[in-house]
């Protein structure tokens, strides 16, 4: 359009076509509209499910993920390079497109079992939560989701996010452990309240004893979920033998279809240590992009390896895979064509 009034085809002139200055305002609103209108369609896919909206980032089929790196002692191990790493998406080998190691910060679930089984561990679960907060960059936004029959917000209404641990200590502090475990329900409302976070890296720890017993959603559902989310999951399983409903296959699952960790400790009193542990892996993630070679829809198998000089044995953990939903069938894109046209 610049080119056009810079230099104008005289063939094509004509008198009706003079720029002055209220035809100039009409086209800058015009202009203005169809960027609105541009701006408003999503800059990655989308996929409809039962229980909302979520993707793994992939801006102009740009697919970002983000990765610990730890050696054969599990110590994270720092300083890598861009060209230490190759990333594999259904075997094929990507080229990647950008590369960082930086502490940024995130934006960061705690969701906490409530159930009544909790009750006596609920204080060393308040303790690891803080420990989490105040171990993290001081810049995250930090929320809680609570759940037991029931899934809800731990923050107040007006405070979607907090960087506060006093605001999370009063998150923390008003449900009382009571009735059965909503696991699935608790996920699917974490991963929805990350998208509201403008943090690049978002995060969910989940600390819970046992199994789901109360969910809306199903297993598949939330496996499906987290698959097209970028959210990485870290999940605590403070087990007991004794308790029938425990199920540390689902905790295995989530972490490692989204890069997270699944930890199992013996005590409660280990879990302000696990927090810790956790928030300095967060702070030490590689962010890592490429532009898959291959467009088509179905789910992509992802695997990320690392070699340097000086290191042994290095082993990479990020997400299993992502997938690309399907596009709309003729018919559907015929009616939305049909609505916006005038």
């Amino acid at each position: 359009m610049t080119g056009m009034f810079l230099t104008p085809n005289r063939r094509a002139y004509h008198p009706a076509l003079t720029l002055t200055p209220l035809r100039c305002l009409l086209l800058l609103l015009l202009f203005l509209f169809m960027q609105c209108v541009s701006g408003a369609q999503p800059a990655h896919s989308s996929a409809s499910n039962p229980a909302g909206e979520y993707n793994l980032t992939i801006n102009a089929n740009m697919v970002l993920l983000s990765a610990t790196v730890v050696d054969r002692h599990n110590a994270l191990v720092a300083g890598l390079q861009k060209d230490d790493f190759r990333i594999y998406e259904d075997g094929v080998l990507q080229p990647i497109q950008s590369f960082s190691h930086q502490d940024i910060p995130v934006t960061a679930g705690i969701l906490v079992d409530n159930s009544q089984s909790m009750g006596r561990k609920r204080a060393d679960v308040i303790a690891a939560a803080l420990a989490f907060a105040r171990s993290s960059n001081p810049q995250d936004q930090m929320f809680v989701v609570n759940f037991n029959d029931d899934v809800a917000l731990g923050l107040p209404g007006d405070t979607p996010f907090t960087d506060s641990p006093e605001k999370l200590l009063l998150a923390l502090s008003e449900i009382r452990s009571i009735g059965r475990t909503a696991l699935y329900d608790g996920i699917a409302l974490g991963l929805r309240h990350l998208q509201q976070g403008n943090r690049d890296k978002k995060i969910l720890i989940l600390l819970t004893d046992g199994g789901d017993t109360a969910s809306k959603l199903t297993l598949a559902q939330i496996l499906a979920l987290a698959r097209q989310s970028s959210a990485i999951i870290y999940a605590i399983g403070i087990l007991d033998d004794q308790d029938g409903d425990q199920n540390p296959d689902v905790l295995n699952r989530l972490a490692k279809e989204t890069g997270g960790e699944a930890f199992f400790p013996e005590s409660s009193k280990d879990l302000a240590a696990i927090c810790e542990s956790i928030a300095r892996d967060i702070r030490n993630l590689y962010s890592l992009a490429y532009v898959p070679t291959i467009n088509n829809p179905g789910y992509r198998a992802i695997q990320v390896k690392a070699s340097a000089r000086g290191h042994f044995g290095l082993s990479v953990r990020t997400r299993a895979g992502y997938t690309v939903p399907s596009p709309p069938p003729p018919t559907a894109a015929k009616s939305i064509h049909q609505v916006v046209q005038p």
